[in-house]
């Protein structure tokens, strides 16, 4: 289930932390992955509980956990692709901390895995907009059961 799907980047990130707290860096416009801005959103998630599946068509998104820990599953459905048929999954956290860029196409979700629960920031290169996404139930016969 770990291999990295064609067009998946993960990049860890810094925290520079000091007795009055931390900074969490995300991502520059001066950074080789970073696109163009569209929106930055927070999605918080409790224990156990599951935000699946759903897909962009066009946007390209940029996960980072800021709290807590969340196990995010990719699944790759493209035509043509490499991967095609494969899941990667990937442990975040502020132990663990990284940026995971998914380019559009790639069927993602994730799980809460923290204690109370967990803050994910997405930064994506377009808007919010229903239309250009798919959403499929966590427990979808399309998909294997991961949770």
């Amino acid at each position: 289930m770990n291999k990295n799907i064609k067009g998946v980047k993960i990049n860890p990130l810094k925290i520079i932390s000091d007795n009055r707290g931390s900074v969490m860096h995300m991502l520059r416009s001066d950074s080789p992955i970073f696109e163009k801005f569209g929106e930055i959103y927070f999605s918080t998630i409790f224990k156990d509980k599951i935000k699946a599946w759903h897909l962009h068509k066009e946007a390209t998104l940029n996960y980072a956990c800021v709290f807590g820990k969340v196990k995010l599953v990719l699944f790759d459905d493209r035509e043509k692709s490499e991967t095609q048929g494969l899941y990667q999954e990937i442990i975040l956290s502020i132990e663990n901390y990284s940026l995971i860029t998914i380019p559009p196409n790639i069927w993602n979700g994730f799980k809460g895995l923290n204690n109370d629960h967990s803050i994910i920031a997405n930064c994506l290169n377009l808007p919010h907009n229903e239309s250009e996404m798919v959403r499929l139930d966590p427990d979808n016969e399309k998909f294997k059961s991961v949770w």
